[in-house]
């Protein structure tokens, strides 16, 4: 019998069509000896959408959706949407307590693309660390952002990880009580944050996190590649789907191509003119301005909590 790997996926209505293309891109690379359960949480998905979602099903390849509201219920008033971060980026902090019978699993964005083989950054070996994870490319390379992660969250820049490319030790993370520990970081204080869910990781798995060459989690900027290039991460303000000069993009069309959502795909990069271009880039400069402000807030991790 063909070892199973779990591959978790979160997403609310408007990203089901960017979640087509990442899921039909991981199956048509990854390594067919073994099962993959695909597991995409959410809070109530159209029918339609999942219906389509699921004709990527194959030989080897199961798509589960699992709604999580009653879950979620004691604490979505505390999850707030931050600049270009839904709600839904907070789900991956609940699957060591959801998903029991695994021990290990791998979480991915909606808004990549994978080129590599996923059974392989499954195989990485974690030891006790929490997670492994690629560095936040635009942190590392953003003085705003640098002070961000040093001066407010007490971690360094160059250690610093993307969340949307996760290798997640479930064990570690039950036995650490990160989700426990989440919570009660998110229900005594109201931090101000840039990336929510992703600050909490990285400060509550400090000195626990395998870092991973970028090649895992390439984010569209003009950066030397380390190693293979196996998944594409459009995580900064720039989609494909909205510019046409995003670095990498012609990754996202290739496979948006062959999607059953292309013509949404088009009709909305259509619809994303002008007016969508400048508020997009106002909200960039203020994130920036942002950043410096939480910096000089009394308010921090750095300057609040001691090591929980």
């Amino acid at each position: 019998m063909k070892r199973e790997i779990p591959i978790f996926f979160s997403t609310d209505d408007n990203y089901l069509p960017y979640l087509d293309v990442a899921i039909s891109s991981l199956i048509a690379n990854a390594s067919k000896e073994y099962e993959y359960r695909l597991i995409v949480l959410n809070t109530g998905l159209n029918e339609d959408g999942i219906r389509r979602i699921k004709q990527n099903e194959a030989a080897g390849f199961k798509i589960d959706f699992v709604n999580i509201s009653a879950d979620t219920e004691r604490i979505k008033a505390r999850l707030k949407d931050v600049y270009h971060f839904s709600v839904v980026t907070y789900y991956r902090l609940f699957i060591a307590s959801l998903f029991p019978q695994y021990d290990k699993a791998v979480y991915l964005d909606c808004d990549l693309v994978v080129l590599g083989d996923v059974s392989e950054l499954y195989h990485v070996e974690l030891g006790d660390n929490i997670l492994a994870a690629a560095p936040e490319q635009f942190v590392q390379n953003t003085r705003e952002f640098r002070l961000y992660a040093e001066k407010a969250l007490g971690v360094d820049p160059d250690g610093y990880v993307n969340a949307g490319v996760l290798l997640m030790n479930l064990k570690e993370f039950r036995r650490n009580n990160i989700e426990e520990k989440f919570i009660q970081l998110i229900t005594e204080y109201d931090f101000d944050l840039l990336d929510p869910d992703q600050a909490y990781l990285n400060y509550l798995c400090l000195g626990k996190t395998h870092v991973l060459p970028n090649g895992w989690n390439k984010e569209p900027m003009p950066l030397a590649c380390e190693g293979e290039k196996n998944i594409v991460h459009y995580a900064l303000y720039k989609k494909p789907w909205q510019y046409d000069d995003v670095i990498d993009g012609e990754h996202f069309w290739y496979y948006a191509e062959r999607s059953p959502f292309y013509e949404e795909i088009c009709r909305r990069k259509r619809a994303f003119g002008e007016a969508e271009r400048a508020e997009k880039d106002a909200t960039a400069r203020e994130i920036l301005e942002h950043a410096q402000r939480i910096v000089n807030s009394e308010d921090t991790f750095v300057k609040k909590l001691c090591k929980i």
